[in-house]
């Protein structure tokens, strides 16, 4: 293998704890992981997938894995899915990202959200669908850190975990109004980084003070007391047309909140025109930026929402992550790390001019894509 990125990150798979019985594992655990990134790769989703595809392709996954006894079993791909250390497992990951992105979150736009793995959710058990919460850098298409959140808590207790994951020095991380709270505030703060909240009903008092506010600013101040800016889309016959107002100077508000490195204000007032039916939203937020020029506010703001087109709709649409039904213990996390893999692995090559569904129907046919795909050239093929 050459040393690219990608094989670092398979190397990295050998420095996972392996917690199985060793008595009895007849199959080395960097060996199941590389076989299921290769599947996923190739549009397999199933354990049974991949059992099917590793014999298919037995003498070409011999030629650098060590499979003196065959191919992994179905039921073997689940048990270490199951069992794997979701920590450690995380740990490689990230290790691998930096190789592959050269670089860290600091002094990036880092977008903060959730998302559910809805095929987790089993009725009969009464347990709820596992939910992931990611750190993603629109800017390289890269998810940097993923969390799962416990059973018994909620979003808002596990920002303040994945935010320690990061290095955020002269970032700017942005999070929907669930983690609008005092205290991720400050992990961010104490981390040298700086943050953008959208402001909800959640913070009731705050809200009503910001938005009596910045309505009164945008109706009856001159331009000169605050930033301003505008763009204008078109697009499949809709139109909108985006205002962003932003204001520093806002003393009279800070000791009446005692909000952590608060230092600004911004309205976002969104007009869309579709046909004759027009809509118009306006949403507030909070920053511990000072002197930040409109524009860019506004560029934090809309970007953040790129976590939802550029991710979580790859990860429904391109890989089923909703119809995935494994549900035994970490099986459900892991594997959403997995596809993690598998989408920067694709996004990452440039050599096709193709979206992602069908990058990973072409490494599906074409071995040499698929080796393209890992790093690995076509020195290794059988």
């Amino acid at each position: 293998m050459d040393d690219s990125a990608h094989t670092r990150m398979l190397r990295l798979f050998r420095d996972i704890p392996d917690h199985r019985m060793q008595g009895k594992v007849f199959h080395k655990l960097h060996d199941i992981l590389v076989i299921a990134v290769c599947a996923i790769l190739a549009g397999l989703e199933q354990y049974t997938q991949m059992e099917d595809y590793a014999k298919a392709n037995f003498d070409w996954f011999n030629s650098f894995l060590d499979l003196d006894n065959g191919i992994p079993s179905h039921d073997t791909f689940g048990n270490v899915f199951a069992s794997l250390s979701p920590d450690a497992f995380e740990k490689a990951i990230q290790e691998w990202i930096y190789a592959l992105r050269g670089s860290t979150t600091a002094g990036k736009h880092v977008a903060i959200d959730g998302k559910a793995l809805r095929g987790s959710f089993n009725k009969t058990a009464e347990k709820s669908a596992v939910y992931m919460v990611n750190a993603y850098v629109h800017e390289n298409h890269t998810v940097f850190a993923q969390l799962k959140v416990d059973d018994k808590s909620n979003e808002i207790t596990a920002i303040p975990d994945l935010l320690e994951m990061l290095e955020l020095k002269d970032s700017t991380v942005t999070i929907d109004a669930m983690g609008c709270q005092r205290e991720i505030a400050q992990k961010i703060i104490d981390k040298q980084g700086h943050y953008v909240l959208a402001l909800k009903g959640n913070q009731s008092s705050l809200l009503d003070d910001v938005q009596l506010f910045m309505d009164d600013l945008i109706a009856n101040s001159p331009e000169k007391d605050y930033g301003y800016y505008e763009s204008i889309e078109k697009n499949h016959g809709r139109i909108e047309i985006r205002k962003c107002w932003t204001v520093d100077k806002i003393d009279w508000l800070i000791p009446r909140h005692n909000w952590p490195g608060l230092k600004s204000l911004s309205a976002v007032e969104c007009k869309r025109i579709v046909g004759e039916k027009e809509s118009t939203e306006r949403r507030y937020f909070i920053s511990s930026h000072f002197d930040q020029p409109a524009q860019e506010m506004a560029g934090f703001i809309r970007n953040h929402w790129r976590i939802e087109n550029e991710l979580h709709w790859s990860l429904d649409v391109s890989f089923n992550e909703d119809s995935c039904r494994s549900r035994t213990k970490n099986a459900a996390e892991n594997l959403a790390r997995i596809r993690r893999i598998a989408l920067m692995m694709l996004k990452n090559e440039k050599t096709c001019k193709l979206g992602v569904k069908s990058k990973r129907a072409k490494a599906g046919y074409d071995r040499d894509y698929l080796l393209t795909v890992l790093g690995l050239g076509q020195k290794n093929q059988s």
